[in-house]
């Protein structure tokens, strides 16, 4: 028996001795993971101090110590050095993509559409294509790492954000998502420790979880993560990795300056640390903006997908990677996908030969031009944060005060606008401030955008309306 009585203590958690079988830590993680999961303990909870939960449960301090740690890799909890170990923020929260279908018609400003309109420039390129001589072979399982033409493509596609890969380092994968599981699975291992931004995308979180890879969230600033705390996180965590989006990364919006590039690839390199460079939004880019795969060229994987810049229904993304990267790519590549779909990048192929690809782009790069406009009339450009060179997809919004990212969302959602709030993008503790993302290139048009946005202003300008606590889980 414990020496201590636990009947009156509070606990935040009290797990049931008599449901416990061997092995005993697994166990307790197992049910750890069933309350988390069905909700009992809620995301942010603190949960009680691993010797305080051993004396609770009369087990020794390691097998506690080994449960939270097959949660922690789980991304189920984290811990915060001097104030405990926490439920993670977004483990109960549905998935953008899940998301997306609305019961009741809305203002789409969640998931991210990328002007969609551009799409029948596409249909044109595809019907031209599938009437060539030959056009059959597209549908067979040759060239499964994409023909000299299609690598040739991805090759001037890549060198107009700067990349400058080799054509036998250059891979194609079936869109982003694909490409990240793909770097993930090949080139790291269960338990490894992957650093990101604080905020980071999270279907990217999912995987991670998914893969039992453990994020550990870096301080950053308007620039991005910061050097100094990526430094000390090496040492504290002995980092396998990082996770980057340099341009305008989802959600924070921010594009690195050159000074910041440069000071983290002086660690990455020092640190020999596997960069995965998710770069979907560089087409939107100033033009001075310089990849990590040209600063830290030994190792990093370059990700850019065409879903956002050409047309998210292909699924096509290149990947261009250091020498010692490829072989362990390909075999990735192989096991989990055995080829990338020859009909959709041979459209993209044809697409960026032709220059039509370049022409989706400046369109988009002008929708976004505009759209940002009017967001900034609406909404001021004072309250978005960080404002930056070009125009994205989408702003990062602080809420006022203590306002509630969750219950903003919630309040968004019943006034007519659908949008995220920032515990979807959370790795682990964040400095306590919420905000929300507005995909401000998802409307139908700029009637549409400008109705959401009026909401949205409507919404902050009246902070006296929401409770301080939310009555709900989303």
């Amino acid at each position: 028996m414990p020496v201590n009585s636990f009947e009156d203590y509070p606990m935040s958690w009290k797990p049931d001795r008599a449901r416990l079988s061997p092995p005993l830590y697994a166990s307790i993680a197992s049910l750890l993971e069933q309350d988390i999961t069905s909700g009992l303990l809620p995301p942010n909870t603190l949960l009680p101090p691993q010797r305080e939960l051993a004396d609770f449960l009369d087990l020794n301090l390691s097998t506690v110590t080994r449960a939270y740690k097959v949660c922690e890799l789980k991304g189920l909890i984290y811990a915060s050095v001097g104030k405990g170990t926490f439920v993670s923020p977004n483990i109960n929260l549905p998935n953008v993509v899940e998301n997306h279908s609305q019961l009741s018609p809305v203002i789409e400003m969640g998931v991210i559409k990328p002007f969609y309109n551009t799409n029948s420039i596409v249909l044109e390129t595809i019907s031209a294509l599938t009437k060539k001589n030959g056009a059959e072979a597209l549908l067979e399982y040759s060239h499964p790492l994409g023909t000299p033409y299609q690598k040739q493509n991805a090759q001037k596609w890549l060198a107009g954000s700067g990349v400058k890969a080799d054509m036998d380092h250059i891979l194609i994968a079936s869109g982003a998502q694909n490409a990240l599981t793909v770097a993930l699975v090949s080139l790291f291992k269960p338990g490894d420790k992957i650093a990101t931004d604080m905020f980071t995308h999270p279907n990217f979180i999912s995987l991670a979880n998914m893969l039992n890879i453990q994020l550990v969230p870096i301080a950053g600033d308007t620039s991005g993560m910061l050097p100094d705390a990526l430094e000390a996180a090496c040492t504290s965590h002995k980092l396998a990795g990082v996770y980057l989006m340099p341009c305008f990364s989802n959600p924070t919006n921010i594009t690195m300056p050159a000074l910041r590039r440069e000071e983290l690839a002086r660690i990455i390199n020092t640190r020999s640390l596997t960069v995965i460079e998710d770069e979907v939004y560089a087409f939107l880019a100033p033009p001075d903006c310089v990849p990590f795969f040209q600063l830290a060229p030994d190792h990093t994987v370059y990700i850019c997908s065409t879903s956002k810049s050409v047309c998210a229904g292909l699924r096509v993304a290149f990947m261009a990677c250091a020498p010692r990267f490829r072989t362990p790519l390909i075999s990735g590549i192989y096991n989990i996908n055995l080829k990338t779909s020859s009909l959709n990048t041979e459209v993209i192929a044809e697409l960026i030969h032709n220059g039509t690809a370049q022409l989706i782009v400046q369109q988009k790069t002008e929708l976004a031009r505009i759209r940002n406009q009017l967001c900034d009339e609406i909404l001021g450009n004072g309250d978005i944060q960080p404002k930056q060179r070009g125009a994205g997809f989408f702003r990062w919004l602080p809420l006022p005060g203590t306002q509630n990212g969750l219950l903003f969302e919630k309040l968004a959602q019943a006034a007519g606008v659908h949008l995220f709030s920032s515990d979807r993008f959370a790795v682990g503790e964040t400095s306590g401030q919420s905000f929300v993302r507005l995909a401000i290139s998802s409307p139908e048009d700029h009637h549409e955008l400008e109705k959401g946005l009026r909401i949205v202003q409507s919404l902050l300008q009246h902070p006296g309306s929401l409770p301080e606590e939310p009555d709900f889980i989303v």
